[in-house]
């Protein structure tokens, strides 16, 4: 956990490890909703008429559609008046924006509220599950990380997970979306790193038609579409310093502006963000906002990697194979087993690229063995994915066909760059297998991916997919 104003990771005196979150309570003391007791556990929580505002006071003529709003800022709660017709008052007076104090009075229209902030203590002794949702794992650490979401997942906080690439964060994501009540609404993901510069804004935020070149028509953006239901930022840390202030302000206020638009859209949606950068360090470095890292990191997660929780390879293996079974033939009944030796392969590997890179080799993997007939993988390193590889089993290429492009790699001598690291030599090859495979198996059948996939003993969409992969038509 990292350590902040407004997350802060502590240890008791008995040694217990905690997570402190700031909250904020409001006591109704009179109006329609007197005596009910309300706690702000997002980000931003609004007042007025309008049946989209977090309180609302439907019976008193005197509050205006959207009234005032309080916002949880890096030193407080602040409380906004929305320009409302008759004003909000604190402690009796006037007020546009001001910082919220212990046993404060907040009063919109008939409605008196007495302000309660305290701090939300959470203890983070690892839950006693071995998975959360979709993601599985008996570490000490990763289970820690269950414990906070088993308590977190069901409310508004805005989370921020860090991590490797490959261990997992959007997985999590999704698998805190469906522990949420917005579990039935949309689950949006936007690749902050995967999307052009000067396409990003709109991604975000859509665009009206003729924003600019190319704009045909009105686009709604991913804040939009999210609207109900949670917005996943993937790695976050890639956005450009010029689009953060943007960003924060949709954050801050729950409602953008689409490109080339002139009216404010409110929004109703959970934000969870993810990175494979240390922010903090940017924030230092001055490649990302110090304010927009406090709106991400109410609470930040860490996920770590597969080599410092070897003891969960066995398991996950077993599950993702199970998972990549039914990929690679869906509506079947196909089962592969997990010898010792293969097993024994998987759990002395480091795995730089994490749980996606053990997918991977076991997805190539059950591809092979399902496609010899084989019920069990003998050995992964078969791939030539693995140290002490065996080879890979070879089909000879048509005539028509250049052996070096079609032919398996096992039949070829060895020839390694040395300016490669051995998990860059190891990728490149397993890719080289792949699309050799699929370049022959497609050759074979003249094109004909139906007959490919049958011949193969493989779906028809998973073969199209590899093929997209390796840019083969």
């Amino acid at each position: 956990m990292t350590s902040t104003s407004h997350a802060r990771a502590g240890t008791e005196a008995a040694g217990a490890r905690v997570l402190e979150l700031s909250r904020c309570a409001l006591h109704v003391k009179n109006g329609e909703h007197e005596g009910q007791q309300l706690v702000i556990d997002g980000d931003l929580f609004r007042m007025g008429k309008s049946t989209d505002n977090d309180l609302v006071l439907t019976d008193d003529a005197t509050v205006s559609r959207e009234h005032c709003e309080i916002l949880r800022a890096e030193d407080g709660y602040l409380l906004r008046d929305l320009g409302s017709t008759n004003g909000t008052l604190l402690d009796g007076n006037r007020v546009r924006e001001a910082f919220l104090k212990q046993g404060a009075v907040i009063t919109v229209g008939r409605t008196e509220l007495e302000v309660r902030p305290y701090s939300e203590r959470i203890d983070l002794s690892p839950s006693s599950e071995s998975a959360f949702g979709e993601m599985f794992g008996s570490d000490p650490a990763l289970r820690e990380v269950f414990g906070v979401l088993e308590r977190l997942a069901p409310t508004q906080a805005t989370l921020l997970i860090g991590g490797e690439t490959g261990t997992g964060k959007d997985l999590l994501a999704r698998s805190v979306h469906a522990r949420s009540g917005r579990g039935d609404g949309p689950f949006i993901v936007v690749d902050c790193g995967a999307v052009v510069g000067s396409l990003i804004e709109s991604e975000l935020f859509g665009h009206e038609k003729g924003a600019f070149t190319g704009a045909s028509e009105r686009r709604q953006g991913a804040f939009e579409l999210a609207s109900g239901g949670t917005l996943f930022l993937d790695e976050v840390g890639e956005l450009p310093l010029e689009l953060q202030p943007k960003l924060l302000r949709a954050l801050e206020t729950r409602r953008i502006r689409r490109v080339g638009g002139q009216t404010e859209i409110a929004l109703d949606l959970r934000i969870v963000a993810a990175t494979n950068r240390n922010l903090l360090m940017e924030v230092e470095r001055g490649k990302f906002r110090r304010d927009l890292y406090f709106r991400l990191a109410v609470v930040p997660l860490h996920l770590p990697p597969l080599r410092e929780r070897p003891g969960d390879i066995p398991g996950l293996a077993r599950m993702l194979l199970d998972r990549v079974c039914r990929d690679v033939s869906p509506g079947q009944e196909v089962r592969l087993g997990l010898a010792d030796s293969a097993l024994s392969a998987l759990c002395g590997h480091d795995w730089p690229g994490n749980v996606r890179e053990l997918r991977n080799v076991l997805e190539r993997a059950a591809l092979m063995a399902h496609t010899a007939g084989q019920t069990e993988i003998v050995g992964v390193p078969m791939l030539g994915a693995m140290p002490g590889a065996a080879p890979a089993p070879h089909a000879e290429a048509p005539a028509s066909q250049d052996a070096g492009a079609a032919g398996g790699l096992a039949s070829e001598p060895a020839e390694f760059d040395t300016a490669l690291t051995y998990g860059e030599t190891r990728a490149k090859w397993e890719a080289e297998f792949e699309a050799r495979y699929v370049r022959w198996l497609l050759a074979t059948h003249e094109g004909n991916v139906s007959a490919a996939a049958r011949a193969a003993g493989m779906d028809r969409k998973y073969l199209h997919k590899l093929a997209k992969r390796h840019g083969i038509r």
